[in-house]
């Protein structure tokens, strides 16, 4: 199977070339779409010299005009995928690309449809602000009792997809509503979901993480929205139909 890696990027200059770099070196049937949502930080000039060399030989680099959302980035990114299973890369060095063959493999097997990397299972991860800990934990219980599932980790930045599951979805939230939505609407659309254990090295604000209070509040009412709003059968033609995979 070919895999498509997704990695949304916005201001990630200290680590950027070093994600794409750990992503190069899996040895995996991959391409790798890297879309960077505005950044102004010196991210670009690195991406434009990276595309123009050979660096990372498996990437096609994307441009967006202004900063939108890692939601939006994301859509751009799909509709330029071509894999058989679609994956979601933050471009930091919180998710290490070392762990995709665990995240593959429920899919592959045929077992799943859609494989979460949750951060807070078995494995390892580094220890560091209880307040956000706690609001993912309350994000994840919110989403769960309307969802009627059971992760322990909604918010998680790896979730892996098979290609078909993306191609029937329109997706609509621009920024970090990603997560909660497209988990309410795979839950709705009764897919084979899976959770598997992932190392997690976080950051801090100071290293450049950027969600705050403001987007969990925002995820509350995007977890009401399509658990609540929002069936298949509203959604009359997907944008991912209109636009294909290539």
């Amino acid at each position: 199977m070919k895999v498509s890696i997704i990695v949304p990027v916005f201001n990630e200059l200290p680590t950027v070339r070093e994600i794409l770099s750990r992503i190069e070196g899996v040895v995996l049937n991959k391409e790798i779409i890297v879309v960077d949502d505005g950044s102004t930080d010196g991210t670009q000039e690195v991406l434009r010299e990276m595309d123009s060399g050979s660096e990372c030989p498996s990437a096609r680099i994307f441009f967006m005009e202004k900063n939108r959302g890692k939601g939006s980035a994301i859509r751009e990114g799909i509709r330029h995928a071509s894999g058989d299973i679609v994956l979601i890369q933050d471009a930091d060095l919180e998710y290490d690309p070392a762990q995709y063959p665990v995240l593959l493999q429920p899919i592959i097997d045929g077992h799943a449809d859609v494989v979460y990397g949750s951060r807070f299972l078995s494995g390892p991860h580094r220890v560091l602000l209880f307040w956000h800990y706690m609001g993912n934990q309350f994000l994840t219980l919110f989403s769960n009792m309307l969802t009627n599932l059971n992760l322990t980790d909604m918010e998680t930045g790896y979730k892996v997809f098979r290609r078909e599951v993306l191609s029937g979805l329109l997706l609509e939230e621009n920024r970090f509503g990603f997560e909660p939505e497209i988990t309410a609407k795979v839950a709705k659309l009764k897919c084979r979901i899976y959770e598997v254990p992932i190392t997690y090295h976080g950051r801090d604000y100071s290293q450049g993480k950027k969600i705050t209070w403001r987007d969990g509040i925002a995820a509350l009412a995007v977890i009401v929205k399509y658990n609540l709003f929002w069936s298949p059968a509203r959604q009359a033609k997907s944008v991912y139909r209109e636009v294909p995979f290539r």
